[in-house]
C-alpha cells in the first residue's frame, strides 16, 4: 500500500467516481446515438448506398488493396525491426566511429517527417539522381528509415533499462560484451520493449495509408477511388466504415500475435518435483 501515488478512496469518493463513471458513459453512448441518427436521417444506411460491396469486381478490388497494404506492412516491419536493432547496437558501440554515425543516422530520419522520405524516394531520387524506384519501395523504405529509427532509439532505451548490476555481474563471470547482450541483456529487455514495439509495429501498418499520395493502390487509395464513384452513388462514408473495420481487424491480429509472443517469453520453465534423498535408499527386493 506504500508504493500507490494516492489514497485509497472511500465510500463516498467509490460512490462519486462511479457515477462520474457513468454519466461519462452515458454522454458518450448518447453522441454516438445522435451522430447514428443523423447518418440514418441523411440516408447513409440505405440499401443503395451500400450497394457496391456485393459487386465482385470491387470485392476483388478491395482484397488486391488488402494484400498490396499486407504485403508493405510485412516487408517495412521486418525492414524497420533490422534497422532498429543495427544502429541500437551502433549506438551502444563503445567506437566513436561507429556510434556518432549512428547517432546521427538515427536523429535524422527520427526527425524528417514521414510523407517527405516517401516524397524524396519517389520523386527526388528519380529526378535527381536517375534512379527510379517503385511506389512500393518508395513507401517500404520511407517506413523502415522513419520506423528503424524509432525503433533503434526503443531498442537502445530498452538494454539501458536492464539494471546495470546484471551487466556487472556478467562481466565478472568472464562474458565478452557479444555474450553479455545476447544472453544476459537483450532477454530482459525484449519484455520490456515488447509493447513499444507492438505499438510502433501499429504505426507502420497504419502508415502504408500514406502510399495513396504517390498511386500506390493500397487501402485507402482504392477507398478514395470508390467514394469518388457517382455511378455507385459516392459512398464516401460507407467505404471509409468498411476500410476504418478492415485495419481494425488487422490490428486485432497483430494484437493477437504480439501478446502469443508476449506469453512465451514470459512463461517460466515447467517447476519439476524435487528429488526425494529416501529413493536412493529404496533397494528392489523381489517378490517370490
Amino acid at each position: 500500500m506504500s508504493s500507490v501515488l494516492y489514497d485509497v478512496p472511500g465510500p463516498a469518493a467509490r460512490a462519486r467516481n462511479r457515477t462520474f463513471g457513468i454519466v461519462g458513459v452515458a454522454a458518450l453512448v448518447a453522441l454516438l446515438g445522435f451522430i447514428v441518427w443523423r447518418f440514418a436521417e441523411a440516408g447513409a444506411f440505405s440499401a443503395r448506398m451500400w450497394e457496391w460491396i456485393t459487386y465482385i469486381n470491387i470485392q476483388y478490388l478491395l482484397l488486391d488493396a488488402l494484400w498490396n497494404t499486407v504485403r508493405a506492412f510485412l516487408v517495412a516491419a521486418v525492414l524497420s525491426l533490422l534497422f532498429g536493432a543495427v544502429f541500437a547496437a551502433g549506438r551502444l558501440s563503445d567506437h566513436k566511429w561507429i556510434s556518432g554515425p549512428s547517432t546521427v543516422i538515427v536523429e535524422l530520419f527520427r526527425a524528417v517527417p514521414l510523407l517527405i522520405l516517401i516524397f524524396i524516394l519517389y520523386y527526388g531520387l528519380s529526378q535527381g539522381a536517375g534512379i527510379d524506384i517503385s511506389a512500393f519501395w518508395a513507401v517500404v523504405l520511407g517506413l523502415m528509415l522513419y520506423n528503424g529509427s524509432v525503433l533503434a532509439e526503443v531498442f537502445r532505451a530498452g538494454i539501458n533499462a536492464v539494471p546495470r548490476g546484471q551487466r556487472e555481474a556478467a562481466y565478472a563471470l568472464g562474458l565478452r560484451k557479444t555474450g553479455v547482450m545476447t544472453n544476459v541483456l537483450l532477454p530482459q529487455a525484449v519484455r520490456s520493449m515488447l509493447p513499444t514495439i507492438l505499438s510502433q509495429l501499429v504505426v507502420v501498418l497504419k502508415d502504408t495509408a500514406l502510399g495513396f499520395i504517390i498511386l500506390y493502390p493500397e487501402l485507402l487509395y482504392q477507398a478514395r477511388f470508390l467514394g469518388s464513384q457517382n455511378q455507385l452513388g459516392a459512398p464516401i462514408l460507407q467505404v471509409a466504415i468498411v476500410i476504418a473495420i478492415i485495419y481494425i481487424g488487422l490490428c486485432l491480429i497483430l494484437t493477437g500475435i504480439s501478446n502469443l509472443v508476449e506469453k512465451r517469453l514470459t512463461r517460466g520453465p515447467k517447476a519439476t518435483k524435487p528429488a526425494d534423498p529416501a529413493d536412493d535408499l529404496k533397494v528392489d527386493v523381489p517378490v517370490r
